[in-house]
Parts: structure tokens; sequence; C-alpha cells
């Protein structure tokens, strides 16, 4: 009996030091978040070319072109956001809470407590980087017929619409953390 105990230890220690290995994503996450803020900088920079910004007679496929090539950037951040919230939020949950982070006065964007949470925030931002997506497309898309109008004004239809659930959502659940803190605080009265 007392051999199978000490099985069981050396099991359950070689399974929960496993979670080491989320190490590798957060590793990865954070190089491609890196990788994709370079790539979102050198399509701004692209972007701003400077014979384009002394030039005061703008012709619209310049300025369009400028215009998709800063968003294109933006573009680059929100993916780069995205596995930075990814990296940080898979450490807190299987690894360690960032103590320097605890310390810390910035935003509590960067906090992930669950999956769920974590999955929540990914949503969000990779909705927004398909709304700033649809307007690069929508920037150089040439309306031929009637039909590309109301394709266009569907998209943005939709795009109102999970915006509008996607803040409802989070709203809800703030609304439930408040209630939840509430009633633990009444519940140690």
């Amino acid at each position: 009996m007392l051999n199978l105990k000490k099985i069981e230890q050396i099991f359950e220690f070689i399974v929960w030091n496993f979670r080491i290995f989320t190490l590798i994503p957060v590793i990865f996450g954070l190089l491609s978040a890196l990788n994709f803020f370079i790539l979102g900088t050198l399509e701004v920079v692209y972007g701003m070319r400077l014979n384009l910004l002394f030039n005061y007679q703008f012709k619209s496929d310049e300025v369009i072109e400028v215009v998709s090539h800063i968003i294109g950037g933006i573009d680059y951040y929100l993916i780069g956001i995205v596995l930075l919230i990814f990296s940080f939020g898979v450490y807190e949950i299987f690894i360690s809470k960032l103590d320097i982070r605890l310390k810390s006065e910035i935003s509590h964007v960067l906090v992930t407590n669950s999956l769920e949470e974590l999955k929540g925030k990914i949503i969000q931002v990779i909705i927004v980087a398909l709304i700033v997506s649809l307007f690069k497309q929508v920037l150089t898309l040439e309306i031929e017929k009637s039909i590309d109008l109301v394709y266009v004004s569907g998209a943005i239809l939709l795009i109102a619409l999970s915006s509008y659930l996607m803040y409802a959502q989070s709203h809800l659940t703030e609304k439930k953390k408040d209630e939840d803190s509430q009633e633990l605080k009444e519940n140690q009265s």
C-alpha cells in the first residue's frame, strides 16, 4: 500500500509539472506578437511616404493607398495584441500570476483568471481586427452593381450587431462579477 501511494505521488508530481510545457506557446506567442508589431510599424511607415506628406495635391487613389497601409498596420497591431493577451493569459492560468503586474497600476486588460475569460478577450480583439480588415477592403472596393452596396450595408449592419452583442456580453459579465463580489462580502459578514 505504501508503494502505491509513493507511485501516486510521483505521478501527480509529473502531471502537475507537465504544465511547464505551456511555456512553449507563451514564448512563441510573445515572439509572434513582436513580429506583428514590427510588421505593423513597417506597414504604417510605408504608408507615410514623404512624397505624399508634402504633396498638397492629393490624388484620391494615393490617399486611399496611404489610408489602406495605415489601416493594414493597425490590423497587424491588433493581431499582435491578440497574441500578447493570449501569452499573458496562458502564463497566468497555467504557470503563475505575474508578480510584477500585481505591483503595477496599469489596466487590468492583461489579467486573466480563467480560460473562458481569456477566450472572451481574444474574441473581442479578433472582432475589432475583422472590423478594421473590412474597413480596409471597403476602401478599395469598387461598387459596380447595386447588390455590392447591399453587401457592404449588410456587412456594416452585422458589425454593428456584433459590437452591440460584444458590449452587452461584457456588461453582463461585469455585472455578474459585481454581484458575486457583493454576495461574497455579505456571506463573510
